[in-house]
């Protein structure tokens, strides 16, 4: 019991959503269509990229990647603002989810060997809310604009004129909260002799990250992928398979099954009925917070018409809680993974950043909405 108690511990979030989807299953019997609830597509996707990354670790290029960006940061604040940055465009391409997933483990890295390990905190946050802000500028950036510039049939006219603004603003304040980061100590760049490249490895992974930005723009079937970097992963590089997180797959799932639970549940429907009615930005912004913003965008877009303001809500939504954007959950874990790693410090720092961002986003979004 006592090895049990600690595994919880170190999964924390795990544990978390696994009691959330059990309280909503009281309410919702678990029956066949549970499994709807869950996006099996996402969690293939996330598998595969996790399969990526830990492969590309091992080639000898994330150490090469880090000595470049120790090379061309000229401070410890100008080396947090170009990691903050490679995560907001990167996401307008990548997706939120792929670019934290190829990211926060280089930053980690570069930071402990540039000496800045106190700078983990508050760059890993800074780079989350970085990629979940970056990908709301375009439909592909992440799950719920896709999803909704799908369903509504929007213009890019329609579209861009609400997201440009707000990644506009967002670029601003991410570049503030730069400023204001409390440098410790110098950049310390120790020189090193870097690993051999192990060539096929790195090809092989390479392939496998590239054939996953081809299923995120719906290029390749999700099915297809997965087949084949299971096999190619089974025949080239084995030992990848258990280097892959399935925690957090695990996490994922748990949440899939809460908020579509949730969402089942009359009391909690009828409650965002009322509140659409009101407003549907705010509907979109507090759903967001309870469910996530991808969940929140399924749920509420057969109450209401108003395009622009479920995409402002749920892009905005994506700020708050650690579960407003399941990608945020992505870079938790890739700090608690690291030694000596505060879970109550690190969720202290996001939410107060969060909060930070949302008010001056809000009051964008709704003079986009009036103007609109």
């Amino acid at each position: 019991m006592s090895r049990f108690f600690a595994w919880a511990r170190r999964e924390a979030v795990l544990s978390i959503s696994f009691v959330l989807a059990l309280t909503t299953c009281l309410f919702v019997p678990p029956t066949l269509a549970t499994l709807s609830q869950i996006d099996f597509r996402t969690l293939a996707l996330l598998f595969c990229l996790m399969a990526a990354v830990s492969g590309l670790a091992n080639t000898g290029l994330l150490p090469r990647l880090s000595a470049a960006l120790l090379g061309r940061a000229r401070s410890a604040r100008s080396l947090a603002a170009l990691l903050a940055l490679l995560c907001f465009f990167s996401s307008m391409v990548m997706t939120n989810d792929v670019a934290l997933i190829a990211f926060v483990p280089l930053t980690l890295m570069t930071l402990d060997r540039a000496g800045l390990g106190a700078l983990n905190i508050p760059v890993v946050v800074l780079e989350t809310v970085a990629a979940n802000l970056g990908s709301a500028l375009t439909p592909v950036g992440n799950p719920q604009n896709l999803y909704l510039y799908s369903y509504y049939r929007m213009t890019p006219g329609a579209f861009f004129s609400a997201t440009v603004p707000l990644c506009a603003l967002s670029l601003a304040l991410i570049l503030c909260l730069v400023f204001a980061v409390r440098v410790k100590g110098p950049l310390r760049i120790e020189p090193d002799k870097p690993a051999p490249l192990q060539a096929k490895r790195l090809l092989l992974h390479v392939g496998v990250f590239a054939l996953c930005l081809l299923t995120v723009f719906s290029v390749v079937d999700w099915r297809v992928t997965l087949l084949v970097v299971v096999l190619a992963l089974a025949l080239f590089d084995r030992p990848v398979f258990r280097r892959v997180d399935y925690a957090l797959l695990m996490t994922f799932v748990c949440f899939f099954i809460f908020s579509g639970n949730l969402g089942s549940i009359p009391a909690v429907r009828g409650a965002l009925t009322a509140l659409m009615d009101k407003s549907a930005f705010f509907a979109a912004l507090t759903a967001s917070q309870v469910v996530s913003n991808v969940p929140a965008a399924l749920l509420l877009s057969p109450f209401t018409e108003n395009a622009r303001a479920l995409v402002l809500g749920t892009d905005v939504g994506g700020l708050g809680t650690v579960i407003a954007s399941l990608a945020s959950l992505i870079s938790f874990k890739f700090y608690l993974r690291q030694e000596g790693a505060r879970a109550g410090r690190y969720l202290l720092r996001f939410t107060l950043i969060n909060l930070i961002l949302l008010l001056p986003l809000i009051a964008l979004s709704l003079l986009l909405l009036r103007a609109g």
